[in-house]
């Protein structure tokens, strides 16, 4: 097992892989997992467990859960109410009523579809996924196959979740700025900048963000419910 036990009898773990991708940080990146299906993923698993024999029959699968650590949000102590951004960061609830990444624990959990699975010389065989709402780097602990029959509940409510859904945006991306980017990342950043990647409390519409994606600084405001990209930089 992937797993150990220390002398106080808490379950060590170590992670099996890791995902790279486009997001080199937390902004931006899709709050869910599955709403930017465009977005492209590689995940490599770690030396002692390349074996390929672990993955054989997982091109069966349409779809994988991925469990995986909230690594750059570390930090000691938790709270048992967390303030969810998408109810305006006043209101409180439950940390187990929400999927806020500060918990006893910093688990993640997301469905990604398997787009397909590369052999590679230096790193064996990878998983290409997609819809993944993960940052690059990010380490993960493991992968199990979605279920359609017992893991898809099309009856299920999702709470607060439920009511705050649908703040997409107007987005005015000039052609010379978007023609910066590589064709096959036109699509995708266009849908993310459409989700409003903004902390939900900060609404100025002076204010320029800027998103880092894919090698390149794209720089943005935001007037009522019209984005207008203003600069696209490649990073040096």
């Amino acid at each position: 097992m992937n797993c150990g036990t220390n002398e106080s009898g808490v379950v060590q773990m170590k992670p099996i892989a890791r995902i790279y991708c486009d997001f080199p940080d937390k902004f931006g990146i899709p709050r869910q997992s599955g709403l930017v299906p465009e977005l492209e993923a590689m995940i490599i698993f770690e030396p002692e467990y390349r074996d390929p024999n672990s993955l054989r029959g997982i091109e069966e699968w349409s779809h994988l859960w991925l469990i995986w650590q909230f690594s750059e949000n570390l930090r000691e102590g938790w709270g048992p109410t967390v303030s969810p951004p998408r109810l305006g960061g006043n209101n409180r609830v439950g940390v187990f009523a929400t999927r806020s990444p500060f918990r006893p624990n910093p688990i993640g959990l997301s469905c990604v579809k398997l787009v397909r699975v590369d052999d590679t010389e230096a790193c064996g065989r990878v998983l290409i996924v997609s819809g993944a709402d993960l940052m690059d780097g990010t380490p993960i602990y493991d992968i199990k196959p979605y279920l359609r029959y017992t893991d898809s509940h099309p009856d299920a409510t999702g709470g607060f979740a439920d009511e705050v859904f649908d703040r997409s945006l107007d987005v005015s991306f000039p052609p010379e700025l978007l023609a910066k980017l590589p064709e096959n990342r036109q699509n995708a950043v266009v849908e993310i900048l459409a989700m409003d990647p903004r902390p939900a409390v900060q609404d100025d519409p002076e204010r320029i963000y800027g998103m880092r994606f894919a090698g390149y600084e794209i720089k943005f405001t935001v007037d009522g419910r019209c984005l207008r990209v203003v600069s696209v930089d490649k990073e040096i």
